[in-house]
């Protein structure tokens, strides 16, 4: 598996295809990895897009059981995150991609439009993750009990109390409702979006929806779309027309 070495910082990423190229970030939380992207109930933009597209996914840094990790950059979580990915575009000499991301990776995918809006083409955000009011806490709580012992037990350089103070920077308790942006940048963004909704803890359908009708340029595909509800079809042939309205020619 190809691996790129930035300073302290490596990260595990797979290609697939050929065409104008695709960032894919997985979904999974702070576990985020490629090899996730193979279970049941979604797609795998690598198979799903490698006809037509130059598809380059990449592990989370720090996801546990994947390739890439790093520093436990406490005071700026999702810019570090966002730094990763940068890289690993300028590495493979990639100027402008379009992104298609999962869950976690729709304020990941935000961030990067605010940090290189003249790069990132066009985007698919697939159930992204969200600020959900009747759960503040949700995402904080969850990665203390499941992320956080395992990271702790494998880097013996990083200690309870910079874990703690992370997931408070990422997930603050009065955040903007996709932790990276506000609304007013949703508002004034042109880029293309094709918002995939989905409805659970994690991927509140009400802030994917808000997103939708903020942002100047965005689509939403049907819903439901996920398994079982057997429309995920249907929502590919959304994403394709999508994506070759977005993508450039070559």
């Amino acid at each position: 598996m190809p691996v790129f070495e930035n300073g302290p910082v490596r990260i595990h990423y797979e290609e697939a295809g050929t065409g104008f190229p695709m960032l894919v970030l997985p979904g999974g939380g702070l576990d985020a990895r490629i090899d996730g992207m193979s279970g049941p109930g979604s797609f795998n933009p690598l198979v799903e897009f490698a006809d037509t597209h130059r598809c380059v996914a990449m592990d989370l840094r720090n996801a546990d059981g994947g390739g890439s990790s790093g520093p436990l950059e406490v005071g700026r979580p999702w810019d570090a995150f966002t730094d990763d990915q940068l890289e690993l575009m300028d590495h493979l000499e990639i100027e402008e991609f379009i992104v298609t991301g999962f869950c976690i990776s729709g304020p990941m995918i935000w961030n990067l439009i605010r940090r290189a809006p003249g790069r990132v083409v066009a985007a698919i955000l697939a159930h992204p993750s969200g600020f959900r009011p009747e759960l503040p806490d949700r995402f904080y709580r969850n990665n203390m009990a499941n992320w956080a012992p395992r990271l702790l037990e494998r880097r013996p350089d990083i200690t309870q109390d910079m874990v703690e103070r992370y997931l408070r920077t990422m997930y603050p308790v009065d955040p903007e409702f996709m932790y990276t942006v506000s609304r007013d940048f949703v508002r004034d963004c042109e880029t293309p979006i094709l918002i995939m909704p989905d409805d659970s803890p994690p991927h509140p359908f009400a802030a994917a929806m808000e997103t939708a009708r903020l942002a100047r340029n965005a689509q939403v595909c049907l819903y439901p779309w996920r398994e079982p509800s057997g429309h995920i079809e249907l929502a590919l042939t959304h994403a394709r027309t999508f994506l070759k309205a977005c993508t450039p020619l070559t």
